[in-house]
């Protein structure tokens, strides 16, 4: 058999600085947002921003507070003490929370999933033919995280955030490849060979560090603060397809 592209997975060695170029989309992967058959939604995130008044309370924690959520809970957050409460304290508990998530590795798996296979037979043919890609049937793609954790949706937000930032790429937990989905560029089959030209679909790999921690809200007297108790940290890891993205191996044989 003779391999005309080989396209092998990307390592997962020791994380090195990433540039530009590490996320760059290679010649054998074609976007086909414009060609699909089935319209996948853009997974655009709400970008939560801190009030006035929720920066001055995070900005001095000890544990950075990323969590959109939480941070949409503190802007939503009334509590006025009275100047006139001298020497009043108190301590509300406003429950337990992924606070920050941390990339330690991210990377791109070009073939994640296999989604298809176009074959052309030529044994026996007089001259070249050629060979395209038209999807044969719909393919549902899913990620997810690599194990369990607790508020898992609060950190698969923060992971895909953060792997959007630095990849640049469209990327959600799902994406959908309709039936007859084609590209016009094709593969030569000479004679007295057949061609088989596969398809995947990518996805990123993110890996990283969410930190949890109890949250109070401290008041004394006219002032309030932000409070971070009994810190954990926990490893996590996550599958995120690239939406809308194809990527090709052909071989003759």
């Amino acid at each position: 058999m003779v391999c005309l592209l080989l396209f092998p997975l990307n390592s997962f060695a020791a994380e090195k600085k990433k540039s530009k170029d590490d996320f760059k989309v290679p010649n054998h992967a074609l976007n086909i947002s414009k060609d699909n058959t089935f319209p996948n939604s853009t997974e655009d995130q709400e970008i939560v921003e801190p009030s006035k008044a929720t920066k001055e309370l995070i900005e001095d924690v000890d544990v950075p507070i990323k969590n959109p959520d939480l941070i949409k809970m503190l802007n939503e957050t009334t509590v006025k003490p009275s100047f006139m409460a001298v020497g009043y304290r108190g301590m509300i508990y406003l429950g337990r929370w992924p606070v920050n998530y941390k990339s330690q590795e991210t990377t791109i798996n070009w073939e994640y999933q296999q989604i298809n296979e176009n074959e052309l037979n030529n044994v026996g043919g007089d001259q070249n033919q050629k060979v395209n890609y038209i999807q044969k049937e719909q393919k549902e793609v899913e990620g997810a995280l690599t194990n369990k954790i607790s508020e898992p949706d609060q950190v698969k937000k923060m992971m895909l955030q953060k792997a959007k930032d630095k990849t640049k790429l469209p990327l959600a937990y799902k994406t959908v490849i309709g039936k007859n989905t084609k590209k016009e560029n094709t593969y030569s089959v000479p004679t007295e060979k057949a061609g088989t030209l596969k398809a995947y679909a990518p996805a990123v790999s993110e890996k990283g560090q969410v930190t949890f921690g109890e949250v109070y809200l401290e008041l004394k007297g006219s002032k309030k603060s932000i409070v971070i108790k009994n810190v954990t940290k926990q490893g996590i890891g996550a599958w995120a397809p690239i939406q809308d993205y194809v990527s090709f191996a052909f071989n003759l044989h």
